[in-house]
């Protein structure tokens, strides 16, 4: 099939052409780019975070530790026990995993304060983010840790 070159057609195909060159440039203006896939403050959660407080309160205030956490002390570790397997992460090739405890920990600040987690992520050094994944699967974690023991069906004595 023989195919006539036409003038309009000719200016209708370079038209085409500028026009995805002018918007392929339109778009790569308007992206920003990223300079870290985080803050640097929050990769060094261990030094920013408030467990080292958390830590010496334990050591030397147990009332304080309890109406920081609002719970007891024993309380406190057997849950954990019993958490653990279930929040615990791995470590990766990019990041160090949010140990169990720091899951525990924000989850039962947030439960105790019911700040926002905007607001949390400066004392738990631990991204909004995280947070909101974090603190929905410690909360099922609890509830299917103790529903056992303390949640009864209806029609159960």
């Amino acid at each position: 099939m023989l195919r006539i070159r036409t003038p309009r057609r000719v200016l209708a195909v370079r038209g085409l052409g500028v026009g995805v060159l002018t918007l392929t440039q339109v778009q790569s203006m308007n992206r920003v780019g990223r300079s870290s896939w985080t803050k640097n403050w929050l990769l060094q959660r261990d030094q920013f975070c408030h467990m080292p407080l958390l830590r010496v309160i334990h050591e030397n205030n147990p009332d304080d530790f309890r109406n920081f956490l609002r719970i007891t002390d024993p309380v406190f570790h057997r849950l954990l026990a019993k958490l653990t397997p279930y929040i615990s992460r791995q470590d990766t090739c990019m990041r160090q995993a949010i140990t169990p405890e720091q899951r525990f920990v924000a989850t039962l600040r947030y439960l105790a304060t019911g700040r926002s987690l905007q607001d949390l992520k400066f004392s738990t050094g631990i991204s909004p983010q995280a947070l909101g994944i974090i603190i929905p699967e410690t909360c099922s974690a609890i509830i299917q840790v103790l529903q056992k023991e303390y949640v009864k069906k209806c029609g159960e004595s």
